[in-house]
């Protein structure tokens, strides 16, 4: 088994990143055949997913996202593939002025590259 645990602040309130996290979800259940349950609570939503192979939860509060994940065996043999993937999507989406446009507008290129 293999973990990953990412951190990181953001200065969206609770409402733009549970936008954000929601996204993500129906995005996770759609293309990575995740099952994903979202928990809204006081102050603070959490996100559990899991599909063959990995499981884990995306803590989404009104100052930042925690995201803790479990690799299986195969998938643990790419654990910081994953992780660097992750990390850079999301520094990226938070770098950005207007994050879930940019979430939107990054599915869209992905979409095009595929299609080629």
């Amino acid at each position: 088994m293999a973990d990953i645990r990412i951190v990181r602040a953001h200065g969206l309130g609770l409402d733009k990143a549970r936008e954000l996290a929601l996204r993500w979800a129906e995005v996770a259940e759609a293309k990575l055949e995740m099952h994903c349950i979202y928990e809204k609570r006081a102050g603070h939503d959490v996100v559990r997913f899991r599909r063959a192979g990995a499981h884990g939860s995306l803590h989404v509060a009104p100052d930042g996202f925690a995201l803790e994940a479990r690799l299986g065996l195969l998938l643990g043999m790419f654990r910081q593939r994953i992780e660097d993937e992750i990390v850079g999507n999301l520094d990226a989406l938070l770098a950005h002025p207007e994050p879930l446009r940019a979430f939107e507008e990054g599915l869209a290129r992905h979409a095009a590259r595929r299609a080629k």
